[in-house]
């Protein structure tokens, strides 16, 4: 592994600099543009949107998430065999931005073409730029924890920019031009990354465990026939050749992936021959898997049903001037950034006074907390329901409770992972687990669908229902976390001893 010791950004390696640039300015487009989604396709023809149905427009958000998430396994397997992370941040890059542009164009087809670019694009870029912060680090490098920290100080100051200009945007001067601002962020952050890619020394130039010539080959093929098949069923959506019908494919997806889940995860289990004790370990990571999908299912309503709710039923006038809807959102990036030095230091100081939650523990009182913020949405939507806009600070109280929620629950798990899975599965374990994230979105979207904007008097019932479903998953992983707890702080050594 190449080590860089320049320090040349914060006192850390100089090619962390590029890196942050770059995500900074993909997540300003890749979060300026979610917050689009459901509101340009819930709009009315009339005022420039597409004009759909929220079950449609909420199925068709938790697709697209899902699959960001999903085109990440092999985004990172290109990277690692094919053409190195450097060229993959590269060229995802550029297709996210080709993306954005075709957004931005007025046009009937625009839309799902748009969205389809992005996605692909996004699959390239995303894995492979977290991955690449890490190689900066040698193994024994202290530094590396306080370098990803910073890397995701950028992912939110990247969001907070693309809410602010993309939420403007759409409201003054139009849905097309907030897709441009979109378009405009990935393009700076391609500039930067070309001029300052030597600060990298290397690092992702090429592939990790490059493929034979015979096997790049089949693989290229396997690449341009999967192209050519999203070519081709495009065209015959276009064509009335055939039909989509979003809520349909979403719950159809959303059983795929979990199925691929459960099929891969089993065979790592029962057929790699693991040892007892690494079996009890993925046990323990099981229950955190199921926590994580159930979580991103209720905190991914933020850019569906809740972004609605801000749209139509939340007092946004403060004086003169009416709050940009999408400008809410940003309230978790900012509730992170005032919030993360608070956890860090809490988890440490709990580890000094001998007193650690499991990992399954944590999860679970995350999950429990982000289902309480649904609480306060059903009450506020049972304000709306009597015909009243409700005041703000709704709002912000679920977002904050969403954003502790979050940092109890998506750092533990990602440490998790590499802590509990067997270490020559490390790897797949992180994408088996990513696939946690398109579950959860995809989800979410099927849950948003049930938001009826004409029939306000049902939305109580929605937020409940989430609320209970999450706290009551929440506690049965806590009852679960009381005994995986156990197993999570099993070693080897153990075994061998109980073995001899």
């Amino acid at each position: 592994m190449t080590t860089v010791s320049t320090k040349d950004f914060l006192g850390h390696p100089s090619g962390l600099k590029t890196l942050f640039f770059t995500e900074m300015w993909e997540r300003m487009s890749y979060y300026g543009m979610r917050m689009l989604l459901v509101l340009f396709m819930t709009a009315t023809l009339q005022e420039e949107g597409l004009g759909l149905t929220v079950a449609s427009a909420a199925a068709i958000y938790g697709l697209y998430t899902g699959s960001v998430y999903f085109m990440g396994l092999p985004g990172g397997w290109i990277a690692d065999r094919l053409i190195g992370g450097q060229k993959a941040i590269w060229y995802g890059g550029i297709i996210i931005m080709i993306g954005h542009i075709i957004l931005a164009i007025p046009s009937d087809y625009s839309f799902l073409i748009g969205l389809i670019f992005v996605v692909l694009g996004t699959g390239l870029l995303k894995p492979n730029i977290g991955a690449m912060v890490g190689q900066l680090y040698s193994d024994q490098d202290i530094r590396r924890d306080s370098g990803y920290a910073i890397y995701y100080m950028g992912i939110n100051i990247g969001s907070v920019i693309g809410y602010g200009a993309c939420g403007y945007l759409m409201e003054n001067q139009g849905w097309h031009w907030a897709f441009g601002a979109a378009a405009i962020g990935m393009a700076v952050g391609l500039i930067q990354y070309k001029i300052t890619t030597p600060n990298l020394n290397g690092i992702g130039a090429k592939p990790v465990h490059p493929l034979s010539k015979k096997a790049q080959k089949l693989s290229w093929t396997i690449i341009y026939g999967f192209l050519a098949s999203v070519v081709l069923v495009t065209y015959m959506i276009f064509q009335d050749m055939l039909t989509i019908v979003p809520v349909t494919i979403a719950q159809y997806v959303a059983v795929a992936f979990s199925a691929i889940f459960v099929i891969y995860y089993a065979s790592i289990y029962f057929f790699s021959s693991l040892s007892v004790i690494e079996k009890k370990k993925l046990i323990a990571l099981l229950i955190i898997c199921v926590a994580s999908a159930c979580f991103w299912s209720g905190f991914e309503q933020a850019g569906s049903s809740m972004n609605l709710f801000t749209r139509d039923y939340t007092d946004r006038i403060v004086g003169s001037f009416e709050i940009p809807t999408g400008w809410f959102q940003s309230l978790n990036a900012l509730f992170i950034v005032l919030l993360s030095p608070f956890f860090a230091a809490l988890w440490i100081n709990l580890g000094k006074k001998l007193v650690s939650p499991s990992y399954g523990i944590k999860c679970a009182v995350g999950l429990m907390i982000m289902g309480s913020g649904f609480i306060i949405m059903f009450f506020a939507a049972q304000h709306a329901a009597s015909g009243m806009k409700v005041a703000p600070y709704w709002l912000v109280a679920t977002y904050f409770l969403h954003t502790v929620g979050e940092l109890c629950l998506s750092p533990v798990a990602l440490s998790a992972v590499s802590k509990l899975s067997p270490k020559r599965f490390s790897g797949q374990m992180m994408g088996i687990f990513v696939l946690t994230y398109s579950i959860g979105n995809i989800i979410s979207g099927l849950l948003a669908g049930n938001y009826d904007p004409n029939n306000v008097a049902q939305i109580p019932s929605l937020y409940i229902q989430i609320s209970l479903f999450s706290i009551g998953i929440g506690l049965i992983i806590l009852l679960l976390g009381f005994k995986s707890r156990f197993w999570e702080n099993l070693s080897e050594d153990k075994t061998t001893m109980s073995n001899a």
